[in-house]
């Protein structure tokens, strides 16, 4: 009883927050209204607050049993709404209306904070310090010189600081005194000036000699151990293993090396990801402390979509989506037919805002967008100045997979 009341209360809250007011004679309305009242929602928590109760004196064993019987019932309760009958053409999930033979789906991701919860330059510069020699070792003639462990978290705490004040001084400088009407153009010679930044604090880093030293081994070992959001990884398995969909995946990141991001994928059987980021430069499994520059800068992302877009053979109509939590994606999310921000990051948000772009949570979007669309194929197409906003994964993969 216990999902089944929280389903129906979570829908009938979601369904009441887009009911028009002004509509008396929606088929649906007594349903809902009940569903959403109060006195629902409390017999839902009052039904929680039981299980919890009946579940304190359970053993670990007994509790997974308890969360599997969730679960089941959970997805039973969704299967039998997804048992109704529709004969509206719907939004919802994307790749319903796909046809393989005439559809190209491509998607692009960001990495870091989009599908990683700690920023992979924080675990590079972790590797480094945890394996550098101490300060009172004498290193070996034939090795790359290193720092010690020390000075190199001295030394990245003052990198990490310094960039921390500059981009924000520089997010500062770019905005508008006041908002304006969405103009791509505008917002792409804005942000020229924070791929100005971001090359200069990567050459900073490079400079610094604190990615000096590497080993291979440790960063792929990292990158097998890196923590993905919850759902990420499933979702991506889904849309590779479905031969029928024709989809294509890409991974755009600033990322300074390629190799951690492969293995943080591989490590989930998904070795057919492209990826296109920075790249450290190994000798004999070491690293110099240089970098391949690729992917630098919001220009750079942007360029790259571009050109993976062109490579393209114009058989098949692309419906692209970008998936992207920071500035940097601003540009390739609002280029792409459909743009969608994982998170809640206050920069992307605000400079977005000045700049005339609207964010909208995805589920009341879609439901506005099924209203306009009146029954006919939805129009999706890219620099309408538009973005989605989710909370997590889970709604990615219910919105373009479904159930």
């Amino acid at each position: 009883m216990t999902p089944c009341m929280r389903l129906y209360s979570f829908l009938g809250k979601e369904l009441q927050a887009v009911l028009d007011p002004e509509e008396d004679g929606h088929p649906y309305k007594k349903w809902i209204d009940s569903y959403s009242s109060e006195s629902f929602q409390a017999s839902a928590l009052q039904t929680e607050d039981l299980l919890d109760k009946l579940s304190v004196s359970l053993t670990g064993e007994e509790l997974d049993i308890i969360e599997k019987l969730y679960h089941q019932a959970m997805k039973l309760e969704i299967e039998f709404f997804l048992a109704q009958p529709i004969a509206q053409t719907t939004l919802a999930p994307l790749t319903k209306g796909h046809n393989p033979e005439e559809d190209r789906l491509v998607i692009f991701s960001d990495f870091d904070l989009t599908c990683t919860v700690v920023d992979s330059s924080a675990i590079l510069a972790e590797i480094a310090i945890l394996t550098a020699p101490k300060s009172d070792v004498v290193q070996p003639e034939t090795q790359i010189a290193r720092m010690s462990s020390a000075d190199l978290r001295n030394t990245w705490g003052l990198l990490s600081g310094q960039y921390t004040e500059e981009y924000e001084q520089c997010i500062e400088s770019i905005m508008p005194s006041a908002k304006v009407e969405f103009n791509y153009e505008a917002l792409c010679k804005a942000l020229e000036q924070l791929s100005d930044f971001e090359r200069r604090a990567n050459s900073r880093v490079i400079d610094s000699g604190v990615l000096k030293g590497l080993n291979l081994e440790d960063v792929k070992r990292a990158g097998e151990r890196l923590i993905l959001q919850d759902g990420c990884i499933g979702f991506f398995q889904k849309i590779v293993k479905n031969e029928n969909l024709n989809t294509n995946v890409h991974v755009l990141s600033y990322c300074w090396c390629g190799d951690l991001i492969r293995s943080a994928f591989s490590s989930g059987g998904l070795d057919a990801l492209n990826i296109h980021a920075n790249e450290l430069i190994f000798e004999e499994s070491i690293s110099t402390g240089e970098i391949v520059k690729k992917v630098e800068s919001p220009m750079d992302k942007a360029q790259a979509f571009n050109d993976i877009l062109k490579n393209y053979s114009s058989d098949r109509k692309n419906l692209t989506v970008y998936i992207g939590d920071s500035v940097g994606d601003l540009l390739c999310l609002l280029q792409a037919d459909i743009g969608i921000v994982v998170g809640s990051s206050a920069s992307l948000r605000s400079v977005g805002s000045q700049y005339g772009v609207s964010f909208v949570p995805l589920f009341p979007g879609l439901v506005r967008k099924q209203k306009e669309s009146d029954g006919e194929s939805p129009n999706w197409k890219g620099l309408s100045g538009i973005l989605y906003t989710v909370s997590s994964w889970s709604e990615i993969h219910a919105f373009i997979l479904g159930w």
